[in-house]
């Protein structure tokens, strides 16, 4: 027990360590904030773009490039597409924006099919209703279809926000001070692995667990609202 106080003091409080964690936490945080309304407006305009083979009724240049860019992102390890682009696209300069461009991109590609899952349950009496009032196939999509679509994708959204703060932990490969690159760093300076870890772990969780709580609590509003 005696040990175990001292790791934590070494790690915690000593030279003021905490705040590596703190700072790596706002990172995390930002990062994941900025990738996922990225990948919202890269996703919504690849949701598009596929829902161009429903509109015509075959394959078009939209919907065949947006299929091969969701199946190359999906299909690829994410760690792969970090030191890609910050390698080869930044070229070790500014790793943030690389990071945030990353999980950006990578985020999209689920987005979108979360969109396009979105507007496809909508009914599509609803379309047609649009059409019929004489509204263009782009006016019904905005003022009728998507606001419908949005109320379906928004828990879903949500859980994208959740996944992707976890999958920032390999932020540390290019050089960013997220949450686990800072207890890394105290790895390194104290050469205590168990508290340092563990203590990234907990942070992690609790962050989730307050994200997921949270996220509960809307899913069950929104039920609410559609029953009444």
């Amino acid at each position: 027990m005696e040990q175990l106080q001292s790791d934590i003091y070494q790690v915690f409080i000593e030279a003021d360590r905490y705040k590596m964690f703190l700072d790596g936490l706002k990172v995390t945080i930002g990062v994941s904030i900025a990738a996922v309304l990225l990948g919202i407006l890269l996703g919504m305009v690849l949701a598009l773009m596929k829902m161009t083979e429903v509109r015509k009724g075959k394959k078009t240049i939209f919907s065949v490039v947006a299929n091969i860019y969701i199946d190359i992102i999906r299909g690829t390890p994410t760690v792969v597409q970090l030191l890609i682009i910050y390698f080869l696209v930044f070229q070790t300069q500014m790793g943030m924006v690389a990071g945030i461009v990353t999980f950006g991109i990578n985020s999209s590609a689920y987005v979108a099919e979360i969109i396009r899952a979105g507007i496809m349950a909508v009914d599509k009496g609803q379309m047609e209703a649009g059409r019929s009032l004489g509204l263009s196939y782009t006016e019904t999509m905005r003022y009728i279809i998507l606001p419908q679509a949005v109320k379906n994708i928004l828990p879903a959204l949500g859980n994208e926000f959740i996944v992707l703060i976890k999958e920032t932990a390999i932020l540390g490969y290019v050089a960013i001070q997220d949450l686990t690159k800072a207890s890394d760093f105290i790895v390194s300076r104290t050469y205590i692995m168990f508290v340092p870890l563990i203590g990234c772990a907990l942070i992690y969780y609790v962050l989730v667990k307050i994200l997921t709580i949270g996220l509960n609590a809307f899913e069950r509003r929104l039920r609410q609202s559609d029953i009444r």
